[in-house]
């Protein structure tokens, strides 16, 4: 999710808006964060339905769940650019209520063509909510809160997820894919009407101060977001082991429904669970890296465990027949498989200048939806035509052992690249944190 890009907000901006109206700013983004993931996974559930009616090949349903993903790692930091000129709520109102009409066209659409363009949109209007989101959260709370808050709100991403995939397998179970649709639109288009008129810029005043920075000193800050050898392996180590995770959690209610005879509804909620997993990996995998790894390089050895974990674990649930230990062993493994976010945006944070982190951040988002979360779904489809879902899945639990390599290469040059940091922030002038400070608290 590109949640990083607003957090460029200024270390000097002040809070004025009362603790309990900022409260209600956030569960009224946070509701609405959990409508763009109910609109965008809401499709998983209904794939059996759809690739029936219409003589759908798997590639062509895996591309209808790609292209959002497209969609939203190419548009993610222009539009968020646009909402900081504009105005974000403007912006959060608009995005919403696209995503929103796409979803509801989703519903109304006759054919794939129709139903292609409208999941086009969906991915425009969801493009730059998490980052124009977490912005408009973060500035009617006091700094202190901030990595709680960011923390709190990219959980919402899991549970809409959740809700998109239970809830629409039963939507679609006793109104059909369309009713489906129709239901997740329909509370995306109620959040979109009542935010505006709870929510104005003027009450809230989010528009952030501009960060004032050399034009020497910039040029040095930007250039650590690919100038190492490190940084760049990070970026595709996580993108590989994204292709795993998105792709299982796309294709998972039709694994179900075609080798345990799963309706669309149980489908759906297994589904669901799966999803729950993984963002459980995500926060138990995370705090075990942090707590276990005494010196940044081990960070980087628990990124290679949990790849290859991943890789073993699903490689040994696809070659069991179906049945509850494979059940059991497929949520393991996607424990794993997301467990891989918290090492990655660490090396990303070491590896880059304190001044442009969510700068890096957003690359490392725009590198997984680029490298894991878009193509997975579609590439699968396209092998799952040719053998089988099952011996796709196989095929893709081999894609986390190429990450673990990636890691294991950025490894070598890890701590050099960091020594290569603290050098250079000495030519960057302005800088309010120097490096060698965090370099020497890493390596403590």
């Amino acid at each position: 999710m590109a949640l990083n890009h607003a957090l460029l907000d200024s270390t000097e901006m002040k809070v004025g808006v009362p603790r309990a109206y900022a409260w209600v700013i956030f569960a009224l983004t946070f509701g609405l964060l959990i409508s763009d993931y109910m609109s965008r996974q809401v499709l998983n559930a209904v794939f059996p339905m759809l690739k029936s009616e219409w003589v759908l090949s798997d590639y062509q349903l895996g591309l209808l769940s790609s292209i959002v993903a497209l969609m939203v790692g190419l548009l993610t930091f222009p539009l968020s650019l646009l909402a900081d000129r504009w105005g974000r709520i403007k912006c959060l109102v608009g995005m919403a209520t696209l995503w929103s009409l796409a979803t509801l066209g989703c519903a109304w659409a006759e054919n794939y063509n129709q139903m292609f363009a409208a999941r086009f949109l969906v991915g425009v209007g969801e493009a730059a909510y998490g980052s124009v989101g977490i912005a408009v959260v973060v500035s009617v709370f006091p700094k202190h809160m901030r990595a709680t808050l960011s923390g709190a709100f990219m959980a919402g991403g899991m549970f809409g997820s959740v809700l998109g995939v239970g809830l629409g397998g039963v939507l679609a179970t006793h109104l059909g894919w369309r009713g489906a649709f129709t239901g997740m639109a329909l509370f995306g288009l109620t959040l979109a009407f009542i935010y505006p008129i709870i929510v104005s810029e003027k009450r809230i005043n989010s528009q952030p101060t501009s960060i004032k920075n050399s034009t020497g000193s910039c040029k040095i800050q930007l250039r650590s977001l690919f100038n190492s050898r490190s940084v760049l392996c990070a970026y595709i180590g996580s993108g590989l082991q994204l292709f795993v995770a998105g792709t299982m959690m796309v294709w998972m209610p039709s694994y179900l429904g075609r080798y345990y005879d799963m309706g669309t509804d149980k489908a759906g909620a297994f589904a669901a669970i799966v999803l729950l997993c993984s963002g459980l990996g995500m926060i138990f995998c995370g705090v075990a890296s942090d707590r276990l790894a005494n010196s940044p390089s081990r960070k980087i050895s628990f990124a290679i465990v949990y790849c290859l974990l991943s890789s073993g674990i699903l490689l040994l649930a696809f070659s069991l027949s179906p049945g509850p230990l494979q059940l059991t062993l497929i949520c393991f493994g996607m424990i794993f498989a997301a467990g891989i976010s918290g090492p990655a945006s660490a090396m990303v944070a070491n590896l880059t200048h304190p001044a442009i982190h969510a700068t890096a951040f957003a690359t490392l988002t725009l590198a997984n939806n680029l490298i894991g979360l878009a193509p997975g779904p579609f590439v699968t489809g396209k092998i799952s035509d040719h053998i089988g879902l099952h011996a796709s899945f196989q095929l893709v639990a081999l894609v986390s052992i190429a990450a673990a390599a990636v890691f294991y290469y950025a490894r070598r040059s890890y701590l050099s690249d960091m020594q290569k940091l603290e050098d250079s922030s000495e030519l960057s002038h302005g800088s309010s944190q120097p490096i060698g400070n965090n370099v020497q608290e890493e390596r403590a």
